[in-house]
């Protein structure tokens, strides 16, 4: 499993890269927080539409060919990003590498389900949200720690090593997969099929909800932390980025998914989230702190179940139902990048609550609603 983790950390990492230095490339290119933001939105569209391509390649070439074919892909955008000459083909480069992506992401899901769950149980995507973890830990405190010594560039380009040592490790350690199970009415009827499956939506949707908090949050806040009253160094905010290291509850958040059910520990998750959120609002650096934490702690143990429960949603065409969580997923992210923004420019943190706000009221709403109708989220066989 080590060559998955590896590659899943390494992707992981270049994906937020520029999330904890926003400031410093809003001053580089002279773009406002909102256009900033764009670095982060322009990977996150790109990977929910690149899901479209990488979930049914896979189905044809295998999951491990796809995993290590986009693990090498990534390396030459993300040097392409380093030298970017200006904010346009910065987010041009940004783009790149989110098409890349998702053979990484949207195949690590399914590929975990079929080779390492049926042994490990919940545990297996609890360890693989735990190196998506490390990678989002290390994109934005490493490259944030770098880049006030180095400057941005270097540290994006050496980012760009985690894909390629991910790469050389899956060729000599990752197991191949099972031939993954297709239903037989070709691939529009899969998506079809799957886009009317609520045993696919509700954890797309509750996800999707949670993401798009997450993401909302932390790249605001780092705006937030520099200016009165806290005043917090470059340096200092990325070092807040560390709180991803509460990820690492992704594996007792899976056992307990196990023993209670996954929409039970989302929904747990969702509340989380909403405390950590309204624990930010007051400006004193210990309740933000705190209020950053209690939120992390939401978006991983939601996250986890959630991908459970996507798991537990059939092994019929688990390519196009991960395409499709990770096209909710990835999409919220996206808008998550922007539109926060347009509420910090308006109002400042108070606008960035209001704008998440609704999104997690809509992801309790569709996990209460399945819950009153347990029948209807049934896997297909």
């Amino acid at each position: 499993m080590s060559g998955l983790l590896l590659g899943a950390a390494g992707m992981f990492a270049t994906m937020y890269a520029s999330q904890a230095i926003l400031p410093e490339l809003a001053a580089d290119f002279a773009v406002t927080p909102s256009q900033a933001g764009l670095t982060v939105s322009v990977v996150l569209v790109a990977v929910a539409l690149g899901g479209w391509f990488w979930g049914p390649l896979s189905e044809r070439i295998g999951r491990k060919r796809s995993l290590m074919l986009a693990s090498g892909m990534l390396v030459l955008p993300s040097l392409g990003a380093a030298a970017a000459p200006s904010f346009s083909s910065l987010l041009v480069f940004r783009a790149l590498q989110g098409a890349c992506m998702p053979g990484l992401l949207t195949v690590g899901v399914p590929y975990v389900a079929e080779v390492f769950a049926p042994g490990m149980g919940g545990r297996a995507m609890g360890y693989y949200l735990i190196a998506l973890v490390g990678g989002g830990t290390l994109g934005r405190v490493g490259v944030g720690l770098m880049t006030a010594v180095t400057g941005w560039r270097l540290a994006f380009a050496a980012v760009a090593l985690l894909p390629l040592a991910g790469v050389i490790l899956m060729r000599r350690r990752l197991p191949e997969a099972p031939v993954p199970e297709r239903s037989g009415g070709g691939h529009r009827s899969a998506v079809a099929t799957q886009l009317a499956n609520p045993a696919v939506l509700v954890p797309a949707t509750a996800a999707a909800a949670l993401f798009f908090t997450f993401v909302g949050v932390f790249s605001y806040a780092s705006f937030r932390l520099r200016e009165a009253p806290f005043g917090f160094s470059p340096a200092a905010t990325s070092l807040v980025f560390s709180l991803w290291v509460l990820g690492t509850i992704g594996p007792a958040a899976g056992r307990l998914a196990d023993r209670v059910g996954w929409r039970t520990v989302t929904l747990t998750g969702v509340a989380l989230a909403a405390t950590g959120v309204a624990l930010t609002l007051p400006g004193w650096s210990p309740t933000v702190l705190l209020g950053l934490a209690v939120t992390t702690l939401g978006m991983f143990t939601g996250v986890t179940a959630a991908q459970l429960g996507l798991a537990a949603a059939g092994p019929l065409d688990r390519g196009i139902a991960s395409a499709i969580y990770f096209s909710f997923y990835y999409g919220a992210g996206a808008l998550a990048g922007f539109v926060p923004g347009l509420g910090w420019e308006a109002w400042g943190w108070p606008g960035v609550v209001a704008v998440v706000a609704p999104a997690l009221a809509m992801g309790a709403g569709t996990l209460c609603w399945a819950a009153r109708r347990p029948g209807r989220i049934r896997p297909r066989a």
